[in-house]
């Protein structure tokens, strides 16, 4: 188990912070309770911790004894106001602005303090919140090793399988299953299957699209393990490939490498996005690579930090763990993206990947 009191000693310097159902609620005290119509707050500061929660999820935080918490419960009949007014009374709330994480609380919970509290004023640290996550101890590093090690058995698998007439949808399912199959505790998002001219949408829907011959093949997904994602997309081509995807291929490759190579301690974020820019710019598809380059990747699949983009001056760190995912995307024609996830070190870069990157089908599934 995670040292959850070393972990909430870091929120002292951001003063009193409350904390709701999320990723940011789940790191610091291993609790992973889900938003719902029933409120639950926690607070952490100089008094310690506290909850206003529903009575009938009080004994998931009283089994925990490394927990200390002081409870303000609520039943279905009475309503939450009472727990909320008896939090923001006995904790003296309103002494001292209030950190929200404002990525992850709802107006509910905020407007429920300010309307019983009208002097309370918040102050959003959710940037904080994830500056600290953003750096991976071991036991996190190890869960998103091993998320990868399934995802990328069940993409051999369901790469195995293809066939001319499966749709996207048929080939989603497939994977679903055979993520459960490896021993997945969920699924990092749904499954972004693009077949042909669909793969020159970023984040298509799944259709119908049935896979044809000569068909690129464009697959973004991740298991998940001990709450941690995975996040892999590769590419590859049903049958023999047009020119224009073996240049389109064949830059996003490079510039995949590109980011890999500069990447470590010191190197300010935005400059693994040019590096990865610079490359698909010289082929000639600087046009057609219509994102960034890469993002945090922690509980959250998409984490603020690091953000692998222009204008992102902040630099690498050892423990940051990102995706490299450049790509080119041309209307009517395809596209191509090749995503991996690395860990920065004290050394340098540690790509946590090993899924092969070629579009041959044959060669993937060799290895």
């Amino acid at each position: 188990m995670p040292d959850y009191s070393t972990r909430l000693s870091k929120l002292k310097p951001l003063g009193t912070v409350a904390l709701v159902p999320g990723a940011s609620l789940k790191y610091f005290t291993g609790l992973n309770f889900h938003l719902s119509e029933r409120p639950i707050v926690f607070f952490v500061g100089t008094f310690g911790m506290a909850a206003i929660v529903p009575e009938l999820e009080a004994s998931r935080i009283t089994a925990r004894d490394d927990l200390d918490v002081t409870l303000f419960t609520w039943r279905d009949e009475q309503g939450y106001e009472g727990a909320f007014q008896a939090a923001i009374d006995t904790l003296k709330l309103a002494d001292s602005p209030l950190g929200v994480d404002g990525m992850t609380m709802r107006v509910t919970e905020l407007l429920t303090l300010q309307a019983l509290e009208p002097s309370l004023s918040v102050r959003a640290v959710e940037q904080d919140l994830i500056a600290i996550r953003a750096h991976k101890d071991a036991a996190e590093v190890d869960a998103l090793r091993r998320a990868i090690a399934i995802s990328e058995k069940a993409l051999t698998t369901v790469l195995a399988q293809l066939k001319e007439g499966l749709s996207e949808r048929d080939i989603a399912r497939l994977l679903s299953d055979a993520l459960v199959a490896e021993g997945s505790q969920g699924a990092s998002f749904s499954p972004l299957v693009q077949l042909g001219e669909n793969s020159a949408f970023p984040h298509g829907s799944i259709t119908e699209r049935a896979l044809r011959p000569g068909d690129i093949v464009l697959i973004d997904f991740g298991a998940i393990y001990q709450g941690y994602p995975a996040d892999i997309t590769r590419t590859v081509c049903f049958g023999e490939p047009s020119e224009e995807f073996q240049k389109m291929f064949a830059a996003v490759l490079a510039a995949n490498e590109a980011a890999i190579a500069i990447s470590k301690p010191g190197v300010a974020m935005q400059a693994v996005d040019r590096a990865a820019r610079q490359v698909i710019e010289d082929a000639g598809y600087g046009e057609y690579f219509i994102h960034r380059t890469g993002h945090g990747l922690g509980l959250d699949v998409h984490e603020p930090i690091p953000q692998i983009a222009e204008g992102v001056e902040q630099v690498l760190e050892p423990g940051m763990v990102f995706t490299i995912e450049p790509g080119v995307y041309i209307p009517g024609v395809g596209g191509v993206r090749l995503e991996d996830d690395v860990l920065v070190t004290e050394q340098g870069l540690d790509v946590l990947t090993s899924f092969p990157k070629a579009w041959q089908l044959s060669e993937v599934l060799a290895t």
